[in-house]
């Protein structure tokens, strides 16, 4: 009798044969296909999705008004250039994103691909606005893997470690870490004095006459979902407007409902000059953008921005879709409620294993640090390696992040079902209890 092939080690064996190590592979399967919060592999495996394509997918996965979409706009053309030919799409994914942005001031959008893209565009509007160099970031930030957004990302390894030299004029200051404090302070006594430091800053590594912009994600994505309070974006936000200092934010993993907001510093009360986004704007489609003042964003010469393929027609119509959605789906008000009950759940468990150290996060955008002592914070990279091991291998895919790998992260689709929620919270659950054991061992 002939052996029945396993589809998934065929596709292993083409993936170690042809494609270089450099990608990394969170989980050992490959998908078949993927609808809402779920996911079906080659070999028939049903997974539960709580990293929705690392935040790609909050409208769900195959969204049936953006498939819709898709669909229509393949039949009518598929690619012109923006630049040779312009569309409607393109035009109204920059008129929606104005509209959604926060502030009352006049606005502009421009389209790319990726969010590095965004990211590179946002600091070639600001120099050129501008007429400055210095970009300052901030630590455990990641930005991307192009040149500059390389160059921006605080980790060293994997995503800089050989690939210098980096770009220049870019400084980099702490980010608020609240739970491992850069200055040994607590929050609220503090008053946020991480941000005065940014004063402190421009006297010894870059002056502020020199400083184009500001970049900062309102939550750290890679850099272990870090939450800092509102006033410490306040604070970040007055000073570059005292010095003339573009203040950016990186909402490429943020934003899009991810927070229970369409942008996070809406939390914060806080009006970026700029708005990076990506990720879910297009849900799991290619497209990018860079949303902001008028001013600013008009400021580069005809020319000076753009690309061969940004702002896609079929990538234009998954935008236009799940705008729709948010709107005609609630996916707002579905994040808020899910990210309540994360937050109530997490909490509960916090009291009962040791070995989280903190819970946080807004909205759906929810973090647990896992240590391995609570006084000395110490992190338990090695339990929560292990846990997104259990997890994965019991049908739950999940990601850790932080510079010590000891952060779990959620960012499962937005529409996932109250089945597949408890059914997934179940599987992680199961793996605290597993690690805790081998902890106390």
């Amino acid at each position: 009798m002939k052996t029945k092939s396993d589809p998934t080690k065929e596709l292993q064996a083409l993936r170690d044969r042809y494609v270089p190590k450099g990608p990394f592979n969170a989980s050992p399967y490959f998908v078949e296909s993927a609808q809402g919060a779920m996911i079906r592999d080659v070999s028939g495996r049903e997974l539960i999705d709580f990293v929705g394509g690392i935040g790609v997918v909050n409208a769900g996965h195959c969204n049936p008004r953006v498939v819709a979409a898709i669909k229509a706009q393949a039949d009518k053309f598929i690619h012109t250039c923006f630049h040779i030919v312009m569309y409607e799409g393109y035009v109204r994914v920059c008129q929606k994103l104005c509209e959604a942005a926060p502030g009352d001031h006049p606005k502009m959008a421009v389209l790319a691909n990726s969010g590095a893209e965004a990211v590179e565009n946002a600091v070639k509007i600001a120099r050129h606005a501008t007429g400055r160099q210095g970009v300052i970031a901030f630590e455990n930030g990641f930005h991307g893997r192009t040149l500059l957004t390389m160059t921006l990302t605080s980790k060293v390894k994997p995503y800089k470690f050989g690939f210098g030299p980096f770009a220049p004029e870019v400084y980099r200051i702490p980010y608020a870490y609240c739970y491992r404090c850069p200055l040994g302070l607590s929050y609220p006594k503090c008053g946020a004095a991480c941000a005065d430091k940014l004063e402190e800053f421009f006297i010894g590594n870059v002056a502020a006459e020199s400083t184009a912009c500001l970049i900062v994600e309102p939550v750290l994505g890679e850099g272990g979902f870090v939450s800092p309070p509102s006033l410490y974006f306040q604070k970040l936000s007055a000073i570059c407007k005292k010095h003339g200092i573009v203040f950016i934010a990186d909402e490429i993993q943020t934003g899009f409902g991810r927070t229970g907001k369409m942008f996070a510093m809406e939390h914060h009360g806080v009006v970026p000059d700029l708005i990076c986004t990506a990720k879910s704007l297009a849900a799991g489609m290619p497209l990018s953008a860079v949303v902001g003042r008028k001013e600013l964003m008009d400021a580069p010469q005809v020319g000076g921005l753009g690309g061969t393929y940004g702002g896609n027609p079929l990538a234009c119509a998954a935008a236009l879709a799940v705008f729709e959605s948010f709107e005609q789906d609630k996916l707002l008000a579905k994040a808020e409620k899910l990210g309540r009950y994360l937050s109530k759940r997490f909490g509960a468990w916090a009291k009962k294993y040791e070995i989280i150290g903190e819970v946080r996060g807004i909205g759906p955008m929810q973090a647990l640090e896992l240590v391995t002592d609570k006084k000395t914070k110490a992190p338990a990279t090695t339990q929560a390696k292990a846990l997104v091991k259990y997890c994965v291998d019991h049908g739950l895919l999940i990601l850790s992040c932080g510079n010590f790998g000891n952060v779990i992260r959620t960012l499962m689709p937005l529409v996932v079902t109250d089945d597949q929620l408890e059914r997934g919270l179940a599987i992680l659950q199961a793996g605290f209890e597993e690690v805790s054991k081998g902890s106390k061992r």
